[in-house]
């Protein structure tokens, strides 16, 4: 799988660096007026609103980077003034916040995704507690400090941040952009934009207007990653990645002729479920689906259910895209896979009283997990049969189409499978061979 392909950019700037980029372009241009107190409300809106989010879709993780920005702010607001010179209590907030809020961002990337049971939400919140005492303190202890010099006043200027701040922020940078690669997730891409815009926040926090059209920026971030996500969820199948059956609906009402509809399904898929087990099955899914996300000749894959798949080819006709399709079916022939081992249901669980009484039991036992370790040692491939038909110069409508590549798809099952059929030659089927399809 390449690292950088255009969903993955895509998936990546859209949506926060896009937002991230039109709010820096505005502030830039002068084109962003709104009062301060405009703009105070829609930052405690924006807090509430993705902290409300976050929490209906059950997303800790957000919930928690959103309230993290928020403590950061508000400890700056507390204990700042309208200058931020070092050695002020605002300066050790902003200190506090440079170093704790990037390292915070990477342990809630690095979270796993639990929701807001008792046992997942103490130990973050007994740590964001602990970190707003510690800043709390050090800013008292600071306001007791003698004030700095004229001469600082003047050295110093209020958009400056630590020496350190560019190295940490980037640091954590660099640990959530692997982070997405390695996910492809919208939140560990909101988690990166966001911490961008709070840095930026954090470097402007002399001019209030810009800080808080900042904060505003890296709380809605994380705010529309939740709408991302969902609609990810909605649009493309969990288990495969690709594109779900709604996104196929919703493609087939845009084409226009002339189009190409080729129908995948996977040979003998229920025989693996049998033989293997749904957890082999499932590796089955994602081998084929990693092969039909990388189809050539301008094809869209999608799952639309079990071990069926279509590939939509926009502006293409049967003779251009067949050869693409020969290529797709002999790739995935070739690819092989190992079984995963480790069946919790069949794996030796220590001494059992009940097992000494049985020994006779346990010795078939014993051979049964025998025979499963040396099956799934050996490489294991699967084959698809593919139907593929073309949209008529008169007529543009996408499920007669789709029925003929299915009838295509058929005849590829009784002609031996492993093929790939078009649905320009039909052939005749004895009512034997149709029986044993299926």
């Amino acid at each position: 799988m390449r690292i950088w392909s255009k969903t993955t950019i895509k998936s990546l700037v859209m949506p926060g660096g896009v937002l991230l980029l039109g709010v820096a372009v505005l502030l830039w241009s002068g084109w962003l007026t709104l009062a301060l107190p405009a703009l105070n409300f829609l930052y405690y809106s924006a807090t509430v609103g993705g902290m409300l989010l976050a929490w209906r879709f059950h997303s800790s993780r957000i919930f928690f980077a959103v309230l993290v920005l928020l403590l950061a702010g508000q400890s700056i607001a507390l204990f700042g003034g309208p200058h931020l010179w070092p050695g002020t209590p605002g300066w050790v907030a902003v200190q506090s916040a440079a170093i704790i809020v990037p390292l915070d961002f990477i342990l809630i990337a690095l979270m796993q995704e639990r929701g807001f049971t008792i046992a997942a939400a103490a130990p973050v919140g007994i740590l964001l507690f602990v970190q707003s005492t510690i800043v709390a303190v050090l800013c008292r202890a600071a306001e007791d400090m003698p004030s700095p010099s004229v001469r600082m006043h003047h050295v110093a200027t209020a958009s400056s941040l630590p020496g350190y701040a560019l190295p940490v922020f980037a640091a954590a940078a660099i640990v959530l952009l692997t982070r997405f690669i390695l996910t492809r997730k919208p939140v560990d891409s909101a988690l990166l934009w966001s911490l961008a815009a709070f840095f930026l926040s954090l470097r402007s926090s002399g001019t209030a207007r810009v800080s808080i059209a900042y904060s505003v920026t890296a709380s809605c971030i994380l705010g529309a990653s939740i709408i991302e996500n969902s609609y990810l969820l909605a649009y493309h199948d969990e288990l495969t990645t690709l594109p779900s059956r709604r996104a196929f609906n919703d493609a087939l009402l845009r084409l226009q002729p002339p189009y190409s509809i080729a129908v995948v399904d996977i040979d003998h898929f229920k025989r693996f479920n049998d033989t293997y087990g749904h957890d082999t099955g499932d590796q089955v899914l994602r081998l084929v689906a990693g092969g039909l996300g990388r189809v050539t000749g301008g094809g869209q894959a999608y799952r639309c259910g079990g071990e069926e798949f279509n590939i939509l080819f926009p502006g293409k006709t049967t003779a251009e895209v067949v050869d693409h399709l020969e290529q797709l079916r002999k790739t995935i022939e070739l690819s092989e896979f190992r079984m995963r081992s480790g069946d919790r249901r069949q794996s030796p669980r220590g001494p059992d009283r009940r097992a000494e009484r049985t020994s006779g039991r346990a010795r078939k036992g014993h051979a049964i997990r025998q025979l499963v370790q040396e099956k799934s040692s050996e490489p294991l491939s699967v084959t698809v049969s593919i139907g593929v038909a073309t949209s008529a110069k008169d007529e543009s409508n996408p499920d007669i189409v789709l029925q003929a590549a299915d009838k295509a798809l058929y005849r590829a099952k009784g002609n031996g499978r492993n093929r790939v059929e078009t649905a320009s030659v039909p052939r005749r089927r004895s009512r034997a061979k149709a029986a044993e399809i299926a």
